[in-house]
């Protein structure tokens, strides 16, 4: 029984409801968040995110590979984890993953059927709203002893933000959605901020000073124990090469002078080596963030032992994030969407491609700073190659050629994803390699390009 039409049927009605993520220029939209709505909605579900303990992560970047970590680390000790995650590269299902796999099509189809008559009594839930519910309903279903929630967007009025959870994260912030959470970090912080629960302890990644006041600050007045990374727990990076890296993470030891030999003792012997095949700098503090997560959430009773840690963070899968799709000429998609991450690109192509020339595909949503990703790029760019991906805020290439023109880079405009994938491989030679960044639903795109044309050549 093929039931593809009937998934493309739900997913459409999914899609029928107020969905911001696809709304061009969308405005002033914290007044039209209300976690009273969406707590009335889990109260009529029966309230299943109160049946498992849960990780609940924000942040602007590094907020999904912190998952992945936490999610692979969790699933090696023995849990059965349940992954809600925004937005997906491929197929819808991939936000809502249990044990590693989307939920099946059919079993969306079911959920949503079941859900339909509370909808259709009139509500003025979003989409994100009905498919968070879904995902927290399908994990108790499936009888989920731990989750890992991905915030939305923002934090204190995200739909996600339900939950009480064993152990809040916040990774890296930086200026993005500013026409939501606020123009300055200050402002974002405090938004992101807004997970922290009283008494719930939250760790904390390396910030701009102004961030980092701002969630200190939330985490006294709300009596939450605070876990910084750089004062709590302090990382290294031992070594890199195109297949994986690896890194030291310690706890450091309060009370003790920084150079006493002691203390240095102590913390040589706490140290724990990590592998993680995620490439990049932020990736180590990526996995240094989850790091902590989990020790903190294991000292409030999700146990997990170091080997099954280790095997987890070796083990970790987060496609899209500067993955090396093929090494001659090296073809890589990234999912950077914001002038920070397209700053951490390109110190990663430095570190690892440092002697070749950039053949950029780029593509964007009309709300970011496209500016702000061209000039953290295009310093080593000899082309680039504009396109436009399939979602509705997607900008014209035509409107990016004439951002690109200050930077003073040979451009040229593929409008079709898949094309622009095959033109750049065309250019590519011994000097050069391939970059697809700006959005992820470019990197999607490239992926599925590379996968369905390329790979079998």
């Amino acid at each position: 029984m093929n039931i593809e039409p009937g998934y493309q049927q739900t997913l459409d009605y999914l899609y029928s409801f107020v969905d911001y993520s696809l709304t061009r220029g969308f405005r002033n939209l914290p007044e039209q968040f209300d976690l009273a709505r969406m707590a009335a909605f889990m109260e009529q579900l029966g309230n299943p995110h109160r049946s498992y303990p849960v990780i609940h992560v924000a942040g602007t970047k590094g907020k999904g590979s912190v998952c992945a970590f936490c999610t692979s680390a969790l699933r090696q000790a023995g849990y059965a984890v349940g992954l809600y995650t925004s937005p997906h590269l491929e197929d819808y299902a991939e936000r809502i993953q249990f044990d590693g796999q989307p939920i099946p099509h059919e079993d969306l189809i079911a959920l949503v059927d079941e859900i339909r008559p509370i909808l259709e009594q009139g509500t003025k839930l979003t989409t994100f709203e009905i498919t968070t519910a879904l995902a927290f309903l399908y994990f108790a279903r499936r009888g989920a002893s731990a989750v890992i929630a991905e915030v939305g967007l923002g934090g204190r009025l995200d739909a996600t933000n339900i939950v009480l959870p064993v152990t809040a994260v916040i990774t890296s912030l930086s200026f993005d959605h500013m026409q939501v959470l606020g123009n300055t970090l200050a402002e974002i912080a405090a938004e992101k901020a807004g997970i922290i629960k009283p008494g719930i302890p939250v760790v904390l990644a390396p910030q701009v000073e102004e961030a980092r006041q701002v969630v200190e600050r939330v985490a006294q007045e709300r009596g939450s124990p605070l876990i910084q990374i750089g004062r709590d727990y302090q990382y290294s990076l031992l070594e890199h090469n195109l297949d994986r890296q690896s890194l030291l993470v310690w706890k450091t030891e309060p009370g003790m002078a920084s150079d006493d030999p002691e203390r240095r003792t102590l913390e040589a012997n706490s140290a724990v080596k990590l592998t993680i095949p995620l490439l990049g700098e932020h990736q180590v503090e990526n996995a240094a963030v989850a790091y902590a997560a989990l020790q903190t959430a294991a000292s409030r009773g999700l146990r997990l032992d170091q080997e099954a840690l280790q095997r987890g963070f070796a083990q970790v899968s987060w496609p899209g994030r500067f993955e090396i799709l093929q090494r001659e000429p090296p073809v890589i998609v990234d999912s950077a969407h914001n002038r920070d991450s397209a700053r951490k690109l390109a110190k990663t192509l430095e570190t690892y491609f440092p002697d070749r020339e950039v053949i950029l595909v780029f593509g964007a949503s009309e709300d970011k700073d496209i500016s702000g990703m061209l000039a953290e790029l295009t310093p080593r760019v000899r082309q680039v190659i504009f396109t436009q991906s399939f979602h509705p805020r997607a900008i014209r290439p035509e409107e990016l050629t004439q951002l690109a023109l200050p930077f003073g880079k040979p451009t040229q405009i593929v409008p079709a994803v898949e094309d622009a994938l095959q033109v750049a491989l065309a250019q590519a030679d011994e000097k050069s390699l391939v970059l697809a960044a700006g959005s992820i639903f470019v990197a999607a795109g490239i992926r599925q390009t590379w996968y369905n044309q390329i790979k079998e050549r």
